[in-house]
C-alpha cells in the first residue's frame, strides 16, 4: 500500500468545504504578481471538524495547503441528537458567534462559514448568528472558540457529584 492509496482512503472519509478564496496582487516591475489564500473546513460528519488557512501563488496549491492544515487541527464536537447540547457564544477579535440548539428537523440556520463548519462536523440542527465583524477567518475562529467551550454532560455531572440521569431526568 503506497502513499497515494492512503491519501485516497483518507480523502473519502473527510468532507472538504472551501469557505473563502482570496486573490491578492503585488505590483512589481514587470506588472502584477497574483497570490492566493484559501480558507477550508474539513470534517468527517461524525463529530470531528477542523479548519485551515493556506497561501500560495497557485489556487490549487493554496487549497491543498489549507486542507492539510485543517486535517492536522481537528477537534472533537459534542453532539446530542444532531445538535449542540446548550447555547454557546464564541468570540474572536471583533467577531461574535451565537449558537443555539434547534429541534430535530430545523436544519442548519446559519450563514456561510458557520454553516460549513456545522455540515462538516455532522451537526444537523442548529441556529447561529454572527454579530460584529463578518470576516470569514474571524467568524471561523470565533465558531471554533465557542465549540471548544462546550461542556460535556459526563464531566458536569461528575463535578456536581450527581449521576447523568439525575441531571437530564
Amino acid at each position: 500500500m503506497d502513499k497515494r492509496d492512503r491519501d485516497d482512503k483518507s480523502r473519502d472519509i473527510y468532507v472538504e468545504k472551501l469557505v473563502k478564496l482570496n486573490r491578492t496582487a503585488k505590483v512589481v516591475k514587470g506588472g502584477r504578481r497574483f497570490s492566493f489564500s484559501a480558507l477550508t473546513v474539513v470534517g468527517d460528519k461524525a463529530g470531528n471538524v477542523g479548519y485551515g488557512f493556506g497561501k500560495a501563488n497557485d489556487v490549487t496549491e493554496a487549497i491543498r495547503k489549507s486542507i492539510d492544515k485543517a486535517k492536522r487541527n481537528m477537534v472533537k464536537l459534542s453532539i446530542k441528537n444532531g445538535t449542540i447540547p446548550h447555547d454557546i457564544i464564541g468570540y474572536y477579535k471583533a467577531s461574535k458567534v451565537i449558537m443555539m440548539p434547534a429541534f430535530p428537523g430545523s436544519g442548519i440556520i446559519a450563514g456561510g462559514a458557520v454553516r460549513a463548519i456545522m455540515e462538516a462536523g455532522g451537526i444537523t440542527d442548529v441556529q447561529a448568528k454572527c454579530i460584529g465583524s463578518r470576516t470569514a477567518i474571524n467568524v471561523v475562529k470565533a465558531t471554533f472558540s465557542g465549540l471548544g467551550n462546550i461542556m460535556d454532560a459526563k464531566a458536569v455531572a461528575h463535578n456536581r457529584g450527581k449521576a447523568i440521569m439525575d441531571m437530564w431526568g
